[in-house]
């Protein structure tokens, strides 16, 4: 067995990762090295941190995995959607709705966001105190509704966020073989996700059935999916990727969005190079998709930002073969997980890897470093289908809001909640200042 803490008879190493997960990882990963082997209960977990064993399972013998125990738990929620399916299902999903994510989509996609932002932004006033992450998965949302089914979602937020919390918990009740359990307890947790469910299944439904009664194309994904021949999908795999790419789409770019706003108070050396270059570039206009090339340094913060702060920081495999790595037998049936927090946090691949510095995303920087030293998108046949659109809206979003905006933090900085994605813990309070 690869090495590992050996925690209690019974709990395993638990205690240690419900006290915080993040810093178990890491210690982990310090005492340990590149394989390390944790047991949540009974249950071995191996834990990989070299990019080369990473690149291995991703990639290379992806073949020889499917996804783990967390996003079966997850299906409660997603339904059998691309974040969740397996095998020639998955495939053939992933296929249909690639299209909509083609490099020509994208320039209309940039268009809606960038128009979604500039409204969201005359919602505040300068020296007013917001929660900076709950307007970012507003703002996000209503990106995601707009540009992805053309329809108005903002309100589904509360309820979208209560399903999340309520239906998929913290990252040890995902991985427990007795998870299920809890799930048919009339506990209020249990009674709140069922009840949220039920609302945003009534909205997307609504909008499937109303869409097709309608019998008119939007040139939008949800139109796609319901013109299509003998291969369309049911109204139930719609809904499933419907709730697929909204949760994808909005919770974690909001995260993203949160934490950059976070750094750029926090580094106003960066802020100020920031506005440099949207001022540059866009002046008082609104951008669009095709000004990403002219924000190369708003890129990196953003690629900087999802370096510190990698919103799925946590992925797991089930083995369905054996798999060697590094000398040891992993096999079937084995739980792997590999860790964006970790590895974007390894000083071999990135000096000060504490720091925010956005000039590490410089290309000659970049140059030399492993493939999957950074992959806050995962990789392989399952990475995030949406990834273009990600960077395109963080990119956007961003330069649009710090044209007339920057914000400061108000008290302490929040600490992560490290849940299905990381989240600031209590929000994000920020004081609004006009740029002068």
């Amino acid at each position: 067995m690869p090495p590992g803490p050996k925690g209690s008879l019974l709990l395993g190493n638990l205690r240690e990762i419900r006290e915080d997960p993040l810093e178990f990882l890491l210690r982990a990963r310090d005492a340990y090295g590149d394989i390390v082997c944790v047991r949540i209960a009974h249950l071995p977990v191996y834990l990989l941190n070299h990019p080369d064993h990473i690149e291995s399972v991703l990639l290379t013998h992806q073949g020889r995995f499917v996804k783990g125990r967390t996003l079966d738990r997850a299906r409660r929620l997603f339904g059998n959607g691309l974040l969740t399916s397996d095998g020639e299902f998955h495939a053939s999903q992933r296929r249909q709705i690639l299209p909509g994510f083609h490099r020509t989509r994208l320039t209309a996609y940039g268009h809606a966001m960038a128009s979604v932002a500039e409204a969201h932004r005359e919602r505040w006033c300068s020296g007013q105190e917001i929660d900076i992450a709950n307007a970012m998965g507003r703002l996000t949302l209503a990106i995601a509704g707009r540009a992805l089914f053309d329809a108005e979602l903002e309100a589904l937020a509360p309820d979208l966020e209560e399903a999340q919390a309520a239906g998929i918990g913290r990252l040890e009740m995902t991985l427990l073989p007795f998870a299920w359990v809890w799930d048919r307890l009339p506990l209020p947790r249990v009674r709140n996700f069922r009840a949220a469910r039920g609302r945003i299944d009534r909205t997307l439904y609504g909008l499937i059935d109303a869409r097709r009664r309608d019998g008119t194309g939007h040139g939008d994904l949800l139109s796609q999916w319901l013109e299509a021949g003998s291969g369309r999908m049911t109204d139930t795999q719609i809904r499933d990727e419907m709730m697929t790419l909204l949760l994808g789409g909005y919770e974690t770019t909001a995260n993203t969005l949160a934490w950059t706003w976070l750094l750029l108070a926090q580094h106003p050396d960066v802020e100020a190079r920031l506005h440099a270059e949207i001022d540059s570039a866009l002046g008082s206009r609104i951008g669009n998709g095709d000004d990403i090339a002219r924000l190369p340094f708003t890129r990196m913060v953003v690629a900087e930002s999802m370096r510190l702060y990698p919103p799925a920081w946590l992925i797991g495999r089930v083995s369905v073969d054996d798999h060697d790595v590094a000398g040891y037998r992993l096999r079937a049936g084995s739980l792997v997980i590999v860790s964006p927090w970790t590895v974007q946090r390894d000083a071999r691949y990135f000096r000060d890897p504490e720091a925010f510095d956005p000039d590490r995303w410089a290309p000659e920087q970049q140059n030399g470093r492993p493939r999957f030293s950074y992959f806050p998108f995962g990789g392989g046949a399952r990475g995030c289908i949406g990834e273009p659109f990600a960077l395109m809206e963080s990119v956007l979003v961003l330069a649009s809001l710090a044209q007339r905006w920057k914000f400061r933090l108000v008290g302490a900085p929040p600490k992560i909640d490290p849940s299905i994605t990381l989240r600031p813990n209590g929000g994000l309070r920020v004081r609004v200042e006009a740029r002068s």
